[in-house]
């Protein structure tokens, strides 16, 4: 599975993996609207065997395919952002 992956401008340590770079159609506007300006920082290709930084693979390729979106905040915080 592909996915690309943003990270916020003014949340730190906050990441957005969607799946094809520009189309953020499935992520809520409310959400789009706290990230503020994001930036591109890394296309890969996401299998289950593959390791990540602060996110579970399995979790992440469930999330994107369910609903087009994995919101990865830093640790320790709420997850309803």
């Amino acid at each position: 599975m592909q996915c690309v992956v943003y990270k916020s401008e003014r949340k730190a340590d906050t990441y957005l993996y969607i799946e094809q770079a520009g189309n953020f159609e499935r992520v809520p506007e409310a959400l789009m609207d706290k990230l503020g300006s994001l930036k591109l920082i890394l296309q890969l290709e996401l299998y289950t065997q593959r390791k990540l930084m602060g996110a579970e693979v399995v979790v992440v390729m469930r999330q994107l395919t369910a609903q087009g979106f994995y919101l990865q905040l830093p640790p320790g915080k709420d997850t309803t952002f």
